[in-house]
């Protein structure tokens, strides 16, 4: 099934109530070539500087899969990002208006290697569970650097955020399903490639330039990449001003995700001081905003 899309040249402000309802929509060629390019350095930039947020996910597959989250507010790559394309201005419009707040970046990359090799499909997961804050003005702007085919798209439970808060992920080698939280009220993850009819699930074929924008709520995989091809993504996360703290129960100490998570909080880690020390000051169901995130729109840097 296709997303909502969004038509180049279509003001962006009319995609606020399908992205409010679907809380995922596609926006084909949403960055223009000089956009890309800025796009591009920044993610050549991540990926030489993972930070402590960087992790190789599945090394057993004989593929690479690269996941690296930080916050480079200050890096001057990701500046020009934040500044000069309309990144920020796509998550204002889907918000209904208003000042946009940026709380970072996560680069990924996969690689299918090998004839043997295969970079297998991104678990299903909600980034709410891993994240300390909710709200409805949350948008994550996933963005094409390669030629990604249907069957290695990225995919989303449409209307979702809407919906239960599972445990998160662990990214365990063996079960999809099995939680990061040992100790939480919140359901298992379910097991949605098993029976994938059950799930209103829908996706799209991207090209260079285009943009998924879904809310960190939304239940979302990634198809696996095939021997010799690579797919290359960016995500850009922000908020608006209803988004509020809240907290996230202990991790499983035996989890690999775990100890990347810790360590990459940990006071002095490069790339994310500014950001942990922002949730550090929050109490539950404060504005997040307040604690001096880097706002975008209108630009404050």
């Amino acid at each position: 099934m296709n997303i909502e899309t969004v038509r180049q040249g279509t003001a962006y402000e009319k995609y606020a109530n399908p992205f409010a309802r679907d809380g995922v929509v596609h926006i084909p060629q949403a960055f223009s070539a000089r956009d890309l390019a800025l796009i591009q350095a920044a993610y050549d930039w991540k990926l030489s500087n993972p930070g402590p947020g960087g992790q190789w996910l599945y090394p057993e597959s004989g593929a690479k899969f690269l996941q690296a989250g930080g916050y480079s507010v200050d890096q001057p790559d990701f500046v020009r990002v934040l500044r000069d394309t309309p990144a920020a201005e796509i998550a204002s419009a889907l918000f209904g208006g208003g000042p946009v707040w940026f709380i970072g970046e996560q680069l990924f990359y996969k690689d299918g290697g090998s004839p043997t090799g295969r970079a297998r499909r991104t678990p299903w997961h909600q980034d709410s569970s891993y994240l300390p804050f909710n709200g409805s003005k949350i948008a994550v702007l996933w963005i094409a650097l390669d030629d990604v085919p249907r069957e290695s798209a990225l995919e989303v439970v449409r209307g979702s955020h809407l919906g239960v808060t599972y445990n998160a992920s662990s990214f365990d080698d063996i079960d999809d399903t099995a939680p990061l939280y040992a100790d939480s009220e919140m359901p298992r993850l379910p097991d949605i490639e098993a029976d994938r009819s059950k799930w209103d699930i829908v996706g799209e074929a991207a090209q260079p330039g285009d943009v998924l924008v879904f809310h960190t709520a939304a239940l979302h995989g990634g198809g696996a990449t095939a021997p010799g091809r690579r797919r290359r993504s960016l995500t850009l996360r922000f908020i608006g001003d209803d988004v509020i703290s809240v907290t996230r129960p202990a991790m499983r100490t035996d989890s690999q995700l775990a100890e990347t998570l810790t360590r990459a909080r940990e006071p002095g880690a490069e790339g994310v001081d500014a950001l942990t020390a922002a949730y550090a000051k929050m109490e539950p169901g404060e504005l997040l905003h307040r604690a001096g995130l880097a706002q975008v729109r209108p630009w404050s840097l």
